[in-house]
């Protein structure tokens, strides 16, 4: 028997991931915005109860970083209220929660790769918000898993990757961060190594035992790491050599001519913004890996990958 998985947040950059490769692993019912108000604790519960769901997939966030500033309260309530309903609705019912969290729980300043067991110090809104939903989680206990990932793009929506795309077919210099460190992650290879888990532990466990002896927190991250400004160079580097555009680049950009001509590096105080970030928010896969096998690859061959990805045709 296959488990019935409940996917919340079914449009953003890992939900629409999802929504692609959990249908082969259970039997899927997939929510968005229109269908469920995050911010309404109680049409949250009125969703799990009426589906009873053996998983719980939260794919949803509040990702605005810079505007959570002026709406924490906003962004807590999507962020740790939501979450925590969602934990004690699947604690009730005997499913397993599985939440993404984010490099933003840290302040940067360990200079290594941050660990699950590092303490935590969040420098902004949003960061708070999201361990907040953590603490909540763990608070309320049944079976779950957090996964805490970071630099997040997509072949679709607004991100980094592009953000990049776009102003290389509209600038010839581009002016970006070189003292924040990071490892850019595919939302495909996040969503697949998830699907991968969970398909090997409901076959090992089944529904009874599932996630109980492995509940916890865990770090799902591109191997390798990067700063923004390399991130960019990459980007613009793997597009210009680029002669056959698959159809979500050919819909991002066009047929505009990559036309940038130089990428140069700034410091962060050079580009100020309302919400801090870590200089250094490298997080150690090692866990991950130890625990279940799995291990994402290096970032650079995961945007390769991505800027050849030819699926959404």
């Amino acid at each position: 028997m296959k488990p019935r998985i409940l996917l919340i947040g079914k449009n953003g950059q890992l939900g629409r991931e999802f929504d692609r490769i959990l249908a082969d692993t259970g039997e899927l019912r997939a929510l968005g915005r229109e269908e469920l108000d995050l911010t309404r604790p109680d049409c949250v519960r009125k969703a799990i109860r009426e589906f009873r769901p053996n998983v719980i997939v939260n794919a949803a966030a509040y990702t605005a970083v810079d505007k959570a500033e002026g709406e924490e309260a906003l962004a807590r309530s999507i962020n740790a209220d939501a979450p925590a309903a969602m934990a004690e609705e699947a604690r009730e019912i005997g499913a397993a929660l599985i939440h993404y969290s984010t490099d933003y729980v840290f302040d940067g300043a360990k200079g290594s790769p941050y660990l699950e067991s590092d303490a935590t110090n969040p420098l902004s809104a949003y960061g708070r918000t999201k361990l907040a939903g953590e603490n909540a989680i763990r608070a309320i206990g049944g079976r779950y898993m957090i996964f805490r990932t970071e630099w997040v793009y997509a072949t679709l929506g607004k991100n980094f990757l592009f953000t990049i795309l776009r102003l290389a077919t509209e600038r010839e210099e581009l002016r970006i961060v070189s003292d924040q460190t990071g490892a850019p992650t595919w939302s495909r290879e996040i969503a697949s190594a998830t699907s991968r888990i969970v398909g090997d532990e409901w076959r090992r466990e089944g529904s009874e035992k599932f996630l109980a002896a492995r509940s916890g927190t865990y770090h799902m991250t591109a191997s390798g790491q990067t700063t923004w400004f390399d991130f960019a160079c990459a980007i613009v580097e793997h597009v210009r050599g680029c002669s056959d555009r698959p159809a979500w680049l050919t819909a991002a950009i066009g047929d505009k001519p990559v036309i940038v001509r130089r990428v140069l590096p700034i410091q962060t105080k050079d580009y100020p913004t309302p919400a801090r970030r870590p200089a250094y928010s490298v997080l150690s896969n090692e866990l991950l890996e130890e625990t279940f096998g799995v291990k994402l690859p290096d970032w650079r061959i995961q945007l390769k990958t991505a800027l050849a990805f030819q699926a959404c045709e």
